[in-house]
Protein backbone atom coordinates (compact mmCIF):
# COMPACT_ATOMS: atom_id res chain seq x y z
CA UNK A 1 0.00 0.00 0.00
CA UNK A 2 1.27 3.47 -0.84
CA UNK A 3 1.83 6.19 1.73
CA UNK A 4 1.78 4.16 4.95
CA UNK A 5 5.50 4.09 5.73
CA UNK A 6 6.22 5.81 9.08
CA UNK A 7 2.59 6.83 9.61
CA UNK A 8 1.34 6.92 13.20
CA UNK A 9 -1.87 4.93 13.75
CA UNK A 10 -4.17 4.76 16.78
CA UNK A 11 -6.46 1.71 17.01
CA UNK A 12 -9.13 1.57 19.70
CA UNK A 13 -10.30 -1.91 20.68
CA UNK A 14 -6.82 -2.96 19.65
CA UNK A 15 -6.82 -6.26 21.51
CA UNK A 16 -9.93 -7.53 19.77
CA UNK A 17 -9.29 -9.88 16.88
CA UNK A 18 -10.10 -7.28 14.20
CA UNK A 19 -8.19 -4.48 15.92
CA UNK A 20 -5.19 -6.72 16.48
CA UNK A 21 -5.18 -8.03 12.90
CA UNK A 22 -5.34 -4.44 11.66
CA UNK A 23 -2.41 -3.50 13.90
CA UNK A 24 -0.30 -6.36 12.60
CA UNK A 25 -1.08 -5.53 8.96
CA UNK A 26 -0.43 -1.80 9.36
CA UNK A 27 2.80 -2.54 11.19
CA UNK A 28 3.86 -4.74 8.28
CA UNK A 29 3.16 -1.76 6.01
CA UNK A 30 5.62 0.34 8.03
CA UNK A 31 3.26 2.14 10.43
CA UNK A 32 3.88 2.95 14.06
CA UNK A 33 0.81 1.63 15.88
CA UNK A 34 -0.68 2.47 19.27
CA UNK A 35 -3.33 0.11 20.64
CA UNK A 36 -5.96 1.12 23.17
CA UNK A 37 -8.06 -1.37 25.07
CA UNK A 38 -9.40 -2.08 28.55
CA UNK A 39 -6.86 -4.57 29.93
CA UNK A 40 -4.09 -3.32 32.24
CA UNK A 41 -0.83 -3.35 30.34
CA UNK A 42 0.67 -6.07 32.53
CA UNK A 43 -2.20 -8.40 31.63
CA UNK A 44 -1.94 -8.00 27.87
CA UNK A 45 -1.57 -11.48 26.42
CA UNK A 46 -0.35 -10.53 22.93
CA UNK A 47 3.29 -11.54 22.91
CA UNK A 48 6.42 -10.07 21.35
CA UNK A 49 5.07 -6.66 20.44
CA UNK A 50 7.55 -5.04 18.07
CA UNK A 51 8.90 -1.64 19.04
CA UNK A 52 6.60 -0.02 16.52
CA UNK A 53 3.46 -1.29 18.33
CA UNK A 54 2.70 0.12 21.77
CA UNK A 55 -0.20 -0.48 24.16
CA UNK A 56 -2.11 1.75 26.55
CA UNK A 57 -5.06 0.91 28.79
CA UNK A 58 -7.85 3.31 27.80
CA UNK A 59 -11.62 3.16 28.30
CA UNK A 60 -13.08 5.09 25.35
CA UNK A 61 -16.27 5.67 27.34
CA UNK A 62 -14.36 7.76 29.92
CA UNK A 63 -13.79 11.23 28.46
CA UNK A 64 -11.16 12.33 30.98
CA UNK A 65 -9.15 9.16 30.35
CA UNK A 66 -9.42 9.69 26.58
CA UNK A 67 -8.29 13.30 26.87
CA UNK A 68 -5.22 12.39 28.92
CA UNK A 69 -4.33 9.53 26.59
CA UNK A 70 -4.61 11.69 23.47
CA UNK A 71 -2.53 14.43 25.09
CA UNK A 72 0.19 11.87 25.85
CA UNK A 73 0.01 10.44 22.35
CA UNK A 74 0.23 13.84 20.68
CA UNK A 75 3.25 14.74 22.81
CA UNK A 76 5.09 12.00 20.93
CA UNK A 77 4.04 13.19 17.50
CA UNK A 78 0.99 13.49 15.23
CA UNK A 79 -1.65 10.81 14.75
CA UNK A 80 -2.10 10.26 11.03
CA UNK A 81 -4.72 7.49 11.10
CA UNK A 82 -7.45 6.73 13.67
CA UNK A 83 -9.14 3.32 13.56
CA UNK A 84 -12.25 3.21 15.76
CA UNK A 85 -12.56 -0.53 16.32
CA UNK A 86 -13.68 -0.51 19.97
CA UNK A 87 -17.01 -2.33 20.19
CA UNK A 88 -19.32 -3.50 22.94
CA UNK A 89 -21.59 -6.46 22.22
CA UNK A 90 -25.05 -6.43 23.81
CA UNK A 91 -27.74 -8.31 21.90
CA UNK A 92 -31.21 -7.32 23.07
CA UNK A 93 -34.52 -6.27 21.55
CA UNK A 94 -37.20 -4.18 23.23
CA UNK A 95 -36.35 -5.95 26.48
CA UNK A 96 -33.07 -4.04 26.76
CA UNK A 97 -32.83 -2.07 29.98
CA UNK A 98 -31.90 1.59 30.16
CA UNK A 99 -28.59 0.56 31.68
CA UNK A 100 -27.88 -1.80 28.78
CA UNK A 101 -28.66 0.92 26.26
CA UNK A 102 -26.42 3.36 28.08
CA UNK A 103 -23.65 0.78 28.28
CA UNK A 104 -23.54 -0.05 24.57
CA UNK A 105 -24.03 3.55 23.44
CA UNK A 106 -21.25 4.73 25.75
CA UNK A 107 -18.72 2.73 23.73
CA UNK A 108 -20.10 2.18 20.23
CA UNK A 109 -21.38 5.71 19.63
CA UNK A 110 -20.39 8.17 22.36
CA UNK A 111 -17.01 6.55 22.91
CA UNK A 112 -15.84 6.71 19.30
CA UNK A 113 -17.20 10.25 19.06
CA UNK A 114 -15.16 11.31 22.08
CA UNK A 115 -11.99 9.74 20.73
CA UNK A 116 -12.52 11.23 17.29
CA UNK A 117 -13.19 14.70 18.69
CA UNK A 118 -9.92 14.68 20.60
CA UNK A 119 -7.76 13.13 17.87
CA UNK A 120 -9.17 15.21 15.01
CA UNK A 121 -7.99 18.44 16.64
CA UNK A 122 -4.42 17.60 15.70
CA UNK A 123 -5.47 16.42 12.25
CA UNK A 124 -7.19 19.75 11.61
CA UNK A 125 -4.07 21.65 12.64
CA UNK A 126 -2.04 19.76 10.02
CA UNK A 127 -4.86 19.71 7.42
CA UNK A 128 -4.49 15.97 6.93
CA UNK A 129 -5.78 12.79 8.50
CA UNK A 130 -7.67 9.58 8.04
CA UNK A 131 -10.44 8.10 10.20
CA UNK A 132 -11.76 4.56 9.79
CA UNK A 133 -14.86 3.53 11.76
CA UNK A 134 -15.95 -0.05 12.32
CA UNK A 135 -19.60 -0.77 11.55
CA UNK A 136 -20.96 -4.09 10.28
CA UNK A 137 -23.49 -5.66 7.93
CA UNK A 138 -25.65 -5.27 11.04
CA UNK A 139 -25.61 -1.56 10.26
CA UNK A 140 -27.62 -2.22 7.07
CA UNK A 141 -30.27 -4.77 8.06
CA UNK A 142 -32.65 -5.75 10.81
CA UNK A 143 -31.87 -8.88 12.83
CA UNK A 144 -34.08 -10.51 15.45
CA UNK A 145 -33.38 -9.42 19.02
CA UNK A 146 -30.26 -7.50 17.96
CA UNK A 147 -31.75 -3.99 18.22
CA UNK A 148 -29.18 -2.69 20.70
CA UNK A 149 -26.18 -3.76 18.61
CA UNK A 150 -27.66 -2.96 15.20
CA UNK A 151 -28.78 0.50 16.26
CA UNK A 152 -25.22 1.44 17.17
CA UNK A 153 -23.85 0.04 13.92
CA UNK A 154 -26.38 2.06 11.91
CA UNK A 155 -25.35 5.09 13.97
CA UNK A 156 -21.66 4.60 13.17
CA UNK A 157 -22.41 4.71 9.44
CA UNK A 158 -24.31 7.94 10.02
CA UNK A 159 -21.42 9.43 11.97
CA UNK A 160 -19.09 8.58 9.10
CA UNK A 161 -21.26 10.47 6.59
CA UNK A 162 -21.50 13.53 8.86
CA UNK A 163 -17.80 13.57 9.76
CA UNK A 164 -16.80 13.15 6.12
CA UNK A 165 -18.64 16.41 5.41
CA UNK A 166 -17.37 18.17 8.52
CA UNK A 167 -13.72 17.26 8.07
CA UNK A 168 -13.33 17.37 4.27
CA UNK A 169 -12.31 21.07 4.33
CA UNK A 170 -9.33 20.02 6.46
CA UNK A 171 -8.21 17.28 4.08
CA UNK A 172 -9.38 14.54 6.45
CA UNK A 173 -10.99 11.41 5.02
CA UNK A 174 -13.57 9.38 6.97
CA UNK A 175 -14.80 5.91 5.95
CA UNK A 176 -16.49 2.87 7.43
CA UNK A 177 -15.43 -0.78 7.39
CA UNK A 178 -18.48 -3.09 7.39
CA UNK A 179 -17.54 -6.74 7.97
CA UNK A 180 -19.88 -9.65 7.50
CA UNK A 181 -19.61 -12.62 9.83
CA UNK A 182 -15.93 -12.94 10.75
CA UNK A 183 -14.72 -15.93 12.73
CA UNK A 184 -13.35 -14.29 15.87
CA UNK A 185 -13.30 -14.86 19.59
CA UNK A 186 -16.20 -12.37 19.76
CA UNK A 187 -18.24 -14.72 17.54
CA UNK A 188 -17.36 -17.62 19.83
CA UNK A 189 -18.23 -15.59 22.94
CA UNK A 190 -21.53 -14.44 21.45
CA UNK A 191 -22.52 -18.03 20.69
CA UNK A 192 -21.66 -19.00 24.24
CA UNK A 193 -23.59 -16.07 25.74
CA UNK A 194 -26.66 -16.90 23.64
CA UNK A 195 -26.42 -20.64 24.40
CA UNK A 196 -25.81 -21.59 20.76
CA UNK A 197 -23.80 -24.52 19.43
CA UNK A 198 -20.60 -23.11 17.92
CA UNK A 199 -20.22 -25.60 15.05
CA UNK A 200 -23.86 -25.27 14.06
CA UNK A 201 -23.70 -21.48 14.15
CA UNK A 202 -20.47 -21.44 12.14
CA UNK A 203 -22.14 -23.48 9.38
CA UNK A 204 -25.25 -21.31 9.52
CA UNK A 205 -23.18 -18.13 9.31
CA UNK A 206 -21.09 -19.51 6.45
CA UNK A 207 -24.22 -20.26 4.42
CA UNK A 208 -25.30 -16.61 4.68
CA UNK A 209 -22.40 -15.53 2.45
CA UNK A 210 -21.98 -16.03 -1.29
CA UNK A 211 -18.49 -17.35 -0.61
CA UNK A 212 -20.02 -19.93 1.78
CA UNK A 213 -17.69 -19.23 4.69
CA UNK A 214 -17.04 -16.74 7.43
CA UNK A 215 -14.33 -14.18 6.87
CA UNK A 216 -10.94 -13.99 8.54
CA UNK A 217 -9.65 -11.07 10.64
CA UNK A 218 -6.72 -10.71 8.24
CA UNK A 219 -9.14 -10.08 5.38
CA UNK A 220 -10.73 -7.22 7.28
CA UNK A 221 -7.27 -5.89 8.14
CA UNK A 222 -6.40 -5.74 4.43
CA UNK A 223 -9.39 -3.49 3.85
CA UNK A 224 -8.34 -1.27 6.76
CA UNK A 225 -4.85 -0.96 5.28
CA UNK A 226 -6.33 -0.01 1.92
CA UNK A 227 -8.50 2.78 3.36
CA UNK A 228 -5.59 4.03 5.46
CA UNK A 229 -3.31 4.21 2.42
CA UNK A 230 -2.88 6.74 -0.35
CA UNK A 231 -4.38 4.14 -2.70
CA UNK A 232 -7.75 5.25 -1.26
CA UNK A 233 -6.98 8.96 -1.48
CA UNK A 234 -10.24 9.81 -3.32
CA UNK A 235 -12.51 7.78 -1.03
CA UNK A 236 -14.38 9.44 1.82
CA UNK A 237 -17.83 9.07 3.36
CA UNK A 238 -18.01 5.49 2.07
CA UNK A 239 -18.97 2.10 3.48
CA UNK A 240 -16.51 -0.63 2.50
CA UNK A 241 -18.22 -4.01 2.75
CA UNK A 242 -15.98 -6.94 3.66
CA UNK A 243 -18.84 -9.40 3.75
CA UNK A 244 -18.23 -12.24 1.30
CA UNK A 245 -21.37 -11.23 -0.59
CA UNK A 246 -23.64 -11.28 2.47
CA UNK A 247 -25.59 -8.17 1.41
CA UNK A 248 -25.59 -9.07 -2.28
CA UNK A 249 -28.23 -11.75 -1.76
Amino acid sequence: MRGLQNKSVLITGGLGDLGWASAVRLNEEGCRVTLWDLLPKKEVTKQNLPNSITYQQVDVADLSVVQRAVKLLRSKGPVHVLVNAATKFIFKGTDATREEWQSILSVNVIGISQVTNEVVKGMKERSEGNIINFSSVSGFIGQPDFATYNATKFAIRGLTKCWAKDFAPYGIRVNTICPGYIYTSAFENSCSALGLDLETENKRAAAMHLLNRQGKPEEVASAVAFLASDDASFITGSDLLVDGGYLAQ
